[in-house]
């Protein structure tokens, strides 16, 4: 029995939900999102919150169950609070600049990076070594923080490159002397 998926998503006031032909449309005050549902779950809209369930207890079906839920659960957080990845350059001439619905990077190649900020997306640089990326999508804020981290990985031996705010770098000891 899947401890996520057994316990219902609770709507909070302000956000309306509602299930229609096979779609789950989520509304809140930071905008509308929708979701595909599957046939392996089934989804009930009672008392203020959203349960989840297995049609039949088939292995496919509860391994969908609660991941049906978290998926659930992203579309009300991301439209009552939304979404931030916060990614911290770091290397010497290393920057960062956003312009509009541009990113331009200088991560020491010959040519500056510049990448383009999805619709819906907001991308923000409070200064040159720190990309604030926010959203209501879950999936489309870790996306673009995935593709910005992918210009130049952290390295093990100085740090150099970009890494996720928070995230653990194992150092590796230099050459020997």
């Amino acid at each position: 029995m899947s401890r996520i998926g057994k316990r219902p998503v609770a709507i909070p006031s302000g956000v309306t939900a509602n299930i229609d032909n096979g779609t789950l449309s989520v509304k809140g005050p930071k905008g509308t999102l929708t979701m595909g549902l599957s046939d392996l779950v089934e989804y009930k809209l009672e008392d203020g919150a959203i349960s989840v369930n297995p049609t039949n207890d088939t292995k496919k079906s509860r391994s969908f169950w609660g991941m049906q839920r978290t998926l659930v659960s992203n579309l009300v957080e991301g439209v009552t609070e939304g979404f931030t990845k916060t990614l911290e350059i770091s290397g010497v001439g290393y920057r960062a600049q956003a312009q509009g619905k541009k990113l331009k990077l200088q991560l020491g190649y010959s040519h500056d990076v510049d990448i383009d900020v999805p619709e819906g997306l907001e991308v923000k640089t409070p200064d040159q070594t720190t990309v604030e990326i926010s959203g209501i999508d879950k999936q489309a804020v870790g996306q673009l923080a995935a593709e910005i981290r992918r210009w130049r990985k952290p390295e093990p031996y100085k740090g150099k490159g970009i890494k996720y705010r928070g995230e653990y770098i194992f150092r590796k000891e230099g050459k020997k002397k």
